[in-house]
């Protein structure tokens, strides 16, 4: 059989199965895949003595700035620190693990790489302390762990962005303001895929949201108390290759056609 008819019967397979005819993308479209596929969490050390270079933190706000939100809020404020004194003094903040974290994160954990290939969702449960696999943790068992401190999340990071909201501000009959959650979530998405065509590493930290974290780190900051810390982004290179395994489900998985199928 030659490539092009193997080639075809595939695709005529794929189509069938899942009612999707995937073309070959064009080289733009290829090109935002490829980042998109590349993107990931940096979980080891960055290398605080390389900074992010101005050119790239310009392009970082400005595809911030491009991110969609609902009837058009642009509801966030980004306060970038690179300063290593601020630095210091946001390291120093008090960030205490949640037992609520501990037990809800139980849930999401695979026991090793062969069931989380299996299961295509969820974490290894390799990358937390022994004391974070335990659903019945207490507040006692993670005090013995050690005081924990937000320079433990930022890993010598040469660049924080802290990304605020207002919660005043809600988009249109959107309850709970899902939609201005979801437009805070596309500013996250449009500033991490710029990172990685940077080749800059990104850790999202939603530590910084917590209180009474979120309290200090707007004390140290400036930030008004009208505004809410959504996340903040750690942003440097990293010390070390990526090894965390990635996987994600397969298309037929969570694709449907016309019909849900269970």
């Amino acid at each position: 059989m030659t490539h092009s008819r193997r080639a075809r019967r595939l695709l005529s397979q794929l189509i069938m199965k899942t009612g999707y005819a995937i073309l070959p993308p064009t080289a733009p479209v290829r090109d935002i895949l490829a980042v998109i596929r590349d993107r990931h969490s940096t979980r080891c050390a960055f290398d605080a003595a390389h900074p992010i270079p101005e050119v790239a933190l310009a392009d970082l706000l400005e595809a911030a700035r491009w991110a969609p939100t609902a009837h058009n809020m642009q509801n966030f404020e980004i306060v970038v620190i690179d300063d290593p004194t601020l630095m210091t003094e946001l390291g120093a903040i008090e960030a205490p693990v949640s037992e609520v974290f501990v037990r809800e994160n139980y849930a999401q954990l695979a026991w090793s790489r062969e069931e989380l290939r299996r299961k295509q969702v969820g974490v290894l449960a390799e990358m937390f302390p022994l004391a974070w696999r335990d659903p019945a943790v207490t507040a006692e068992t993670l005090q013995a762990l050690g005081e924990s401190y937000l320079r433990d999340t930022m890993r010598g990071a040469p660049m924080v962005l802290v990304v605020t909201y207002d919660p005043r501000l809600r988009a249109p009959a959107s309850e709970g303001d899902v939609l201005g959650m979801m437009s805070l979530g596309c500013v996250m998405q449009n500033l991490w895929l710029a990172a990685q065509a940077h080749g800059i590493g990104v850790h999202v930290m939603s530590t910084f949201a917590t209180d009474p974290v979120a309290t200090h780190v707007k004390h140290v900051l400036g930030i008004p108390e009208t505004l809410n810390i959504a996340f903040a982004i750690a942003l440097g290179y990293s010390t070390a290759a990526p090894d965390a395994l990635r996987v994600r489900r397969e298309v037929e998985r969570f694709a449907h056609r016309n019909r849900y199928r269970g």
